[in-house]
């Protein structure tokens, strides 16, 4: 079975290649959702988070809140890195236990805006990066967020620069243009992995 990992930089359009992949019945695990079920389901890590952030307004309702938790590890690069102690050990785990219920296919995709941040690129055999400029991944940020412009560029600074990415991918994919100038590029890249194997 071919690994596969799809990465790229917040709102590059990693979700609508997921949609896109799973109209062939590829099976695709994505790495933010785990996240999101374990902050939301996990005891264990629901109380490591209640913790390491005690000094911090993070709760609502009871419940972590995303939104919080969010506005404060993109504004405090310390507290990003103590969150991910916590999480990505979690989530590399949740997907090593997918890639181990699909071992019968031909191949998985996991989506994982962090891979290399987190050290899984070491998990897949092959790595593909959607790359979109910084204009517009900014543009879509502020949309989809409802983001100022100031809160959108501190979420896309904190991330590692796309060109110092491209070098350790096998294939990019650039979704600067319309949705099916991206699916044909995708195509072409399932045509390939195909291919090898």
């Amino acid at each position: 079975m071919l690994k596969v990992a799809v990465t790229g930089n917040v709102a590059s359009g990693k979700s609508l290649v997921q949609k896109y992949m799973e109209k062939f019945d590829i099976p695709t695990a994505d790495a933010d959702e785990i996240c999101r079920n374990l902050l939301a389901n996990d005891e264990a890590v629901i109380e490591k988070v209640k913790q390491a952030f005690s000094g911090f307004d993070i709760m609502e309702n009871g419940v972590i809140s995303r939104k919080k938790l969010s506005n404060l590890i993109f504004s405090n690069s310390e507290q990003k890195k103590i969150l991910e102690e916590i999480i990505h050990p979690k989530v590399r785990e949740e997907i090593e236990g997918y890639i181990e219920d699909y071992k019968g296919k031909r191949f998985v995709v996991v989506f994982i805006p962090l891979l290399f941040e987190s050290g899984m690129d070491s998990m897949f055999d092959k790595i593909i990066l959607i790359s979109a400029e910084q204009d517009i991944r900014l543009e879509r940020l502020m949309n989809r967020n409802a983001l100022s412009r100031k809160a959108a560029m501190r979420i896309i600074s904190s991330q590692r620069r796309e060109e110092e990415k491209v070098p350790d991918c096998d294939f990019v994919i650039y979704n600067n243009n319309s949705p099916n100038e991206l699916y044909e590029q995708v195509d072409a890249v399932l045509k390939k992995l195909m291919n090898t194997h």
